[in-house]
């Protein structure tokens, strides 16, 4: 049985181009790039030139772009470094409610005022709100860039106009691979990623600091990445990440036309089904659906027996019992929460593939719907 991946969200398969250039940075050329000798001083050129590279496609100076382990690093970074190094006696974040759960368990863990703002029923955060939200001591407006788990679209370029003097952090993992990241553009003094989001490697990310933030390190160590960011750099993964940023071409008509395609054909051929988040404001790969009487761990199940690789959420809280803080946040019953099935598509995927999974999809529907009616009927005769 041929298994299908649909499951882009939660991480990419790695370019084998990416591969490639990563190689020699585990056997050949493995120096330890703080060594002064010719192997570190090789190692090293492997990063500065990766360094160059991202820099150029984020429009920023190279000294800006400081690697991390990924998104989830670079999210604390921002929220804990900027609290850490403020004047304020009592600092005040404002973030949304939809954010990653490394934003929102950060948040959790400084000694700050939280503001968490609320998405409207199509998941789009209000520039308006946040800016009613801003108080003299704000130190950082922290709102994710794409949703991971409906692709709702947030307008960071509003929300940087109207900032004040409050540091702006995105977390731009959703993002990369489709939309403009240009931080100039986009206004924002911080932003995060990860590799595996990209076609690059898990395990490294970064997080671009725009020069004179006032923001401080959160792990001690070595004098790495400007003293900022100690531990040993994972060289084959930041020469990966640099590859498969090069590699990004933003050409997303096949991956949309695909997506529409899919969510047409379900919303059609699957009654009791919905389209969860913006439609209009959404990345191009996203599709989450919510499926009436149906719940959502056992139609994953039912579609990975299938060869069907889905979500019903965030690959990251996939061990929780609790129904999504995104789809609650939006309006959806806990019940219609456990009901959701996200689906994400990859550069790769292909029509072939999407008219099999509708298929599955339909028929697993159907599956579990006829025995939760047969159950509730065994039910009602015992009553």
């Amino acid at each position: 049985m041929k298994r299908i991946y649909l499951d882009h969200a939660a991480t990419t398969p790695i370019d084998k181009r990416v591969l490639r250039a990563m190689m020699p940075y585990f056997s050949d050329k493995y120096g330890n790039p703080m060594s002064l000798h010719s192997f570190g001083r090789e190692a090293l050129r492997g990063i500065e030139v990766s360094r160059e590279k991202i820099a150029k496609f984020f429009n920023c100076e190279k000294q800006e772009i400081y690697f991390t382990s990924g998104a989830t690093e670079s999210n604390n970074w921002a929220i804990k470094g900027v609290v850490k190094a403020s004047q304020e006696k009592n600092p005040h974040i404002i973030t949304s409610s939809i954010e990653h759960h490394c934003i929102l368990e950060a948040c959790k863990d400084v000694s700050a005022e939280i503001t968490y703002i609320k998405p409207d029923k199509n998941g789009i955060v209000s520039f308006k709100d946040v800016k009613k939200a801003i108080k003299k001591n704000t130190v950082l407006i922290s709102i994710m860039y794409v949703n991971n788990e409906i692709g709702t679209v947030q307008p960071i370029k509003e929300i940087s106009k109207i900032k004040g003097k409050a540091l702006f952090h995105t977390d731009a993992t959703q993002a990369v691979n489709y939309f403009d990241c240009d931080v100039k553009n986009l206004g924002v003094d911080l932003l995060s990623m990860s590799g595996h989001k990209i076609y690059g490697p898990k395990g490294v990310g970064l997080l671009y600091i725009k020069n004179n933030s006032r923001i401080t390190s959160i792990q001690q160590g070595g004098s790495q990445e400007g003293d900022l960011r100690a531990g040993t750099h994972n060289v084959p993964g930041i020469v990966g990440l640099g590859k498969a940023i090069e590699l990004i071409k933003k050409n997303n008509k096949n991956i949309l036309n695909l997506r529409n395609y899919l969510i047409s054909k379900i919303l059609k051929e699957i009654k009791g089904s919905k389209i969860n988040g913006s439609l209009e404001y959404r990345s191009p790969n996203n599709a989450n659906f919510t499926f009436d009487n149906v719940e959502g761990e056992s139609l994953l199940f039912l579609l990975d027996e299938e060869g069907i690789a889905v979500s019903t959420g965030s690959a990251c809280s996939s061990g929780s019992l609790k129904p999504s803080h995104v789809l609650t946040a939006i309006g959806l019953s806990h019940k219609e929460a456990h009901g959701s099935l996200r689906i994400t598509i990859g550069k790769e995927t292909t029509k072939k593939e999407i008219d099999v999974a509708i298929s599955k999809i339909k028929n697993s529907v159907e599956k579990l719907r006829k025995l939760s009616g047969d159950v509730l009927k065994e039910y009602e005769q015992l009553q």
